[in-house]
């Protein structure tokens, strides 16, 4: 069970990536510093998994574009033969 989606667009930028590992062991920093180690194991885990999923097998999709379609001649209706009236308004 993957509990971070790797192909979602917010973590195609680096820095996004970087953020999150850093504040899960930043924070497993804080809990262990004051003295609670049970939330520093977990907050730790977090960062471990996150570095895993995001930098260890994390590969980048490129997005998804669409080709653009262009309009043929053949195509085109009646509006696109009718006569196209003048500066003065009269048809040609």
């Amino acid at each position: 069970m993957q509990l971070i989606d790797p192909n979602h667009p917010a973590y195609r930028r680096l820095w996004v990536r970087v953020a999150i590992v850093a504040v899960c062991f930043g924070w497993a920093v804080v809990e262990f510093v004051t003295g609670d180690p049970f939330w520093g194991v977990l907050a730790g885990g977090a960062g471990a998994y996150s570095f895993y999923i995001l930098f260890w097998t994390f590969k980048p999709q490129p997005p998804a574009t669409e080709p653009v379609v262009q309009p043929d001649a053949e195509e085109e209706g009646p509006a696109a033969t009718a006569e196209k009236p003048s500066k003065d308004g009269q048809a040609e």
